[in-house]
């Protein structure tokens, strides 16, 4: 069920890479009254509820920073506060997404591998 308040946010720039993306969101996020944001990425299948849980439990206001962590690997989701989004959009280009922003942040490494391996699962259709 998809929440009333959910909106789709289109990244236009998509060619320049995956921080498009990520932009794309943070600026719409910008744009409400959130005070903080949970960043998650679709292609990684074991990791639920519980995790984002974990990580959300962290913190919820505007200087709020942290990220999964399994097997001292940082990964997803990452948590980020109102603070952070300008700052780490700033930083985005190509097909990089904020783990250099987080790391300079001193994100809040939130380890989780007991519920989760963190693995990315991408997949391809080719040959299908």
């Amino acid at each position: 069920l998809v929440p009333a308040e959910a909106r789709v946010v289109v990244a236009d720039d998509w060619a320049e890479g995956m921080s498009a993306s990520l932009r794309a969101g943070l600026r719409a996020v910008a744009a409400t009254s959130a005070d903080a944001v949970m960043i998650h990425l679709v292609d990684l299948p074991d990791v639920g509820a519980d995790v984002v849980a974990r990580v959300a439990a962290r913190g919820s206001g505007p200087d709020a920073l942290a990220r999964a962590e399994f097997s001292s690997r940082p990964g997803h989701p990452v948590l980020m506060g109102r603070d952070h989004w300008s700052a780490c959009a700033a930083t985005l280009t190509g097909d990089r997404g904020a783990h250099a922003y987080l790391t300079g942040a001193s994100a809040t490494a939130v380890a989780c591998d007991d519920l989760a391996s963190g693995e990315d699962r991408d997949t391809s259709l080719e040959g299908t």
